[in-house]
């Protein structure tokens, strides 16, 4: 790594790097310096290593309670059942390694898909590259939007302003410069360096990356904190939390349980070794991995979908999304601007994009076409130098006319070099240069929305050269008129100058040319997906800096306005600015709108916020710098993968790789499903669980003979209650999830209605368990042990077919997600085989006191068992249930 490059000249730091900046490193020279520095990757996650996961799950308090069982079993002389505990203990925690270890890496690989590139010069070509791959001497290339991939010195810059809040705290961009610095200059004070993790607010520039990894000052800064780990996310913590909840619950009942066992005359040991299996089979414990794995399942279903999600709580937010704000172009249009209208003084042209031909002969007015021709290629930020075509749809849809017009944009620039640039600014909402002019002097060109132009123009350009401005209302008409077609329209000006002006000079007394209309249909598939997110009960607000009749059109178009809806149902930033949040009646005003026209970053970011206070979920798509503030805000923000700046998809939670509107109704409605899933497993659990505590409390308060064994129970937990719970976070979700009003962000997993049903479902289990108990003692007149085997048997069956009471009431039993889900018939099956395999096995049998059962008896079992789910499904056809 460089040191002090601050206090060097450029040209030093640059052969002090060996590099070219001619060519930058070529392929090999990079491989060679990224195999030296390692890649360019910060500390940020805290990366757990299999060892950890391993002892973590040797911290788990169910391995302590187990552990204690297994202690008393062998000082009592039962090494058979000690040994058990064992095997169990074993099991548990290998269960538990291999699911969190899973989840770990799975996210792991998640977090690699939505990696930045930057673009760097090498061997003489723009290459863009995953920014973990730059090294020291990689010649880095900046423009407005892009977030710095290393430290690096600055060598040449154009109108460069840096964001570089995340270092120093200071919400102002930074203006940067290329001379060296005195040795003593502190951080905040380089201004010839430009730091990673930063943001370019404006302009370009060339760097030479003088640092990468942990050796840069963000880098520094975040090795400090290396060995935090991440904070639980919501979901996790509510799963925690219920668990910790239920751990007292279940104990109250254990504690309650053996002490009527033995005041009933049961043998205490006994009594102690079924409360401390009956305490480990009733706690959750596996609720918080199952709720990861299905999380992470979940992303990676998104990300085949091409949706990259960045962070693990995103996937839950996004089911509860209530309000989606989103731009219009390349969102909600095809993003493919093509110039449809040219209006001169005096002539209008239209239909352009369907005329081929003598398109040049047809303009009367040949000098507004030239000074269009010039201020279409000159103030435009499309880079043709290149190879790769990145730009402003806009920028790119005028060089595409131009060259239509059979013009050359590259020799138009060499022609008229560039010696000042304005960029584009959301808050002007228009950009200017300054080229070189022939035969000398200078001239300054200006395109950005009409009303930023025309304000600015004394003057216009004429059939009979330039004249008095003087009907600005009819122009004014026109625009709205080209609005209401759907048009999108930017104007142009131009002055001429002896000699470059000073900024302060730069946007005055300009000379109108006249307006483009720029035709971006509605995609065609947004229409039924705006349909869907209003079943859905999520709402759709357009945020648009365009013309506010342009709004309304293509908001007509997509269904998000009725086809009669009148002005009054678009509201324009500067009337946004005008009104008072604070009153109800503003309130009412603001969640009716629908589209939001002519708005500044500023107040996207207000409205976001203002969202919020209302109680919703905000999720709000953005592509740009100026998105950034609002993205961050959102409790989602989605970026652009395509057209989206490096600063907006760092800002983001999710990412669309292919800029797809449609993508997030696929996420929302994954979000929702993963939430069902988990109360569905939570629910199945939890009622499993309760039967058997409520099965054997009350059989010891009966005096009737133990229905469980504290092995049986054991045996219960790790294969009743895994893989079906396993199974149900596999399946693809009801089909009318979108259909479902969303559910409150604050929203417990576990509501009342959901209670009602895990005491029914638990209750129709021990219903059926106690039956067979009762019925096999007093009708057919067992021995206790075979007793105990049909009551284990019909425990098995009752809970294994428990898993089809998780549909929600109302819809067909054998059409439903759960009966047609795969994944569950495969863990029944795997239920019933090891079922099979340890009454099979003498020695697996004599632990568990498993006796050989007659098919007279065992039909009984069955019997019992499936009456379980018929007494459920009773209650579910009543509404009873949820």
């Amino acid at each position: 790594m460089f040191q002090n490059a601050f206090a060097l000249t450029s040209e030093q730091v640059i052969t002090g790097l060996q590099t070219d900046m001619g060519k930058g490193l070529d392929a090999q020279e990079a491989q060679k310096r990224l195999a030296r520095f390692g890649e360019n990757r910060l500390p940020i996650h805290y990366r757990k290593t299999k060892l950890s996961v391993l002892k973590k799950q040797f911290a788990n308090p169910i391995v302590y309670i187990l552990a204690i069982a297994a202690v008393l079993a062998f000082a009592l002389g039962e090494w058979a059942e000690g040994s058990a505990v064992c095997i169990v203990i074993g099991i548990t925690i290998c269960i538990g390694f291999f699911m969190e270890l899973s989840a770990i890496r799975s996210l792991e690989s998640l977090r690699k898909i939505g990696e930045l590139e930057c673009t760097v010069l090498r061997s003489g070509k723009n290459q863009r590259v995953p920014v973990t791959k730059v090294v020291p001497g990689d010649i880095l290339l900046l423009e407005t939007g892009d977030v710095a991939a290393a430290d690096a010195r600055l060598v040449a810059v154009e109108n460069l302003k840096v964001k570089e809040a995340m270092l120093t705290g200071e919400s102002a961009p930074v203006e940067k410069q290329t001379n060296k610095l005195d040795q003593s200059a502190h951080v905040t004070d380089q201004t010839n360096m430009i730091f990673k993790g930063t943001v370019v607010t404006r302009g370009q520039a060339v760097a030479v990356i003088v640092a990468t990894g942990t050796e840069t000052i963000l880098g520094r800064i975040q090795s400090l904190g290396y060995q935090t780990e991440k904070e639980s996310t919501p979901l996790e913590k509510k799963l925690n939390h219920l668990s910790r909840w239920l751990i007292w619950l279940m104990l109250v009942f254990v504690v309650i349980i053996v002490i009527s066992g033995y005041l009933g005359g049961k043998d205490l040991l006994v009594m102690v070794e079924t409360g401390i299996a009956l305490a480990v089979a009733a706690i959750p414990e596996g609720l918080p991995v199952v709720a990861t794995i299905a999380l992470a399942r979940g992303m990676l279903r998104l990300s085949k979908r091409q949706v990259a999600i960045k962070h693990l709580d995103a996937v839950e937010t996004l089911g509860s999304t209530t309000i989606i704000g989103t731009d219009k172009t390349g969102t909600l249009t095809e993003d493919n601007m093509t110039v449809h209208t040219l209006a001169f003084e005096g002539e209008i042209q239209n239909q352009l994009h369907l005329r081929d031909q003598h398109l040049v002969e047809s303009v009367v007015h040949q000098v507004a076409l030239e000074k269009f021709v010039l201020g279409s290629v000159l103030c435009n930020d499309v880079v043709l130098a290149s190879g790769q075509v990145r730009g402003d749809s806009i920028d790119l849809g005028l060089l595409r006319f131009v060259e239509r017009l059979g013009y050359n944009p590259g020799a138009l620039r060499e022609q008229f070099p560039e010696q000042l640039e304005l960029p584009f600014d959301p808050e002007l909402k228009l950009m200017a240069t300054v080229n070189k002019n022939e035969p000398g002097g200078y001239a300054v060109y200006v395109k950005g929305a009409f009303e930023s132009i025309v304000s600015r123009c004394a003057k216009k350009l004429g059939q009979n050269g330039i004249v008095e401005f003087n009907n600005r209302h009819e122009w004014e008409t026109l625009v709205e008129e080209m609005a209401s077609q759907g048009l999108r329209t930017i104007a142009m000006a131009y002055r001429k100058q002896e000699h470059i002006p000073q900024r302060s000079e730069l946007l005055t007394h300009l000379v109108f040319i006249g307006v483009v209309g720029f035709i971006d249909p509605a995609r065609k598939d947004v229409n039924g997906i705006i349909n869907s997110y209003k079943k859905a009960g999520v709402k759709v607000v357009m945020l648009t800096g365009d013309h506010p009749k342009t709004a309304q059109k293509i908001a007509m178009d997509i269904g998000l306005l009725d086809k009669n809806a009148g002005m009054d149902a678009v509201l324009e930033g500067k009337v946004l600015d005008k009104l008072d949040m604070s009153l109800e009646k503003t309130k009412e005003l603001l969640m009716g709108i629908r589209v939001f026209a002519r708005v500044t970053p500023i107040q996207k970011l207000g409205l976001v916020a203002f969202y919020q206070r209302q109680n919703n979920v905000v999720g709000v798509f953005g592509d740009g710098i100026n998105d950034v503030p609002a993205l961050t805000k959102a409790d989602i923000g989605i970026a652009m993968g395509i057209r989206g700046t490096e600063a907006a998809r760092e800002a983001a939670d999710v990412i669309l790789r292919d800029d797809r509107f449609g993508a997030v109704e696929l996420a929302i409605r994954q979000g929702r499903v993963i939430f069902q899933h988990i109360r569905q497993f939570v629910v199945y659990l939890l009622s499993c669980n309760f039967a058997e505590i409520i099965t054997v409390g009350i059989a010891a308060l009966l005096n009737l003979p133990s229905p469980l064994l504290p092995l049986q129970i054991l045996f219960l937990n790790l294969v009743t209650d895994v893989f079906p719970a396993l199974a149900l976070g596999f399946g693809e979700g009801e089909k009318d999830v979108m259909e479902q009003p969303p559910r409150r962000y604050d929203e417990p997993i576990m509501t009342p209605r959901l209670w009602t049903s895990t005491v029914i479902y638990g209750l129709s289990i021990t219903f059926a368990v106690l039956g067979i108990t009762i019925f096999s003692n007093y009708s057919l007149g067992l021995a206790p042990e075979r007793i105990n085997n049909l009551a284990f048997y019909t425990l098995i069956i009752a809970q294994l077919l428990n898993v089809f009471n998780m549909p929600k009431r109302g819809l067909p039993f054998f059409h439903n997600e759960v009966f047609k889900n795969p994944w569950v018939w495969g863990a029944i099956a795997i239920c019933v085989a090891l079922t099979w395999m340890v009454y099979a096995i003498p020695s697996a049998a004599m632990a568990l006191s498993l006796v050989p059962l007659r098919w007279e008896e065992l039909r009984w079992s069955l019997l019992f068992g499936c009456s379980a789910l018929a007494i459920a499904q009773v209650f579910k056809r009543l509404k009873i249930v949820a």
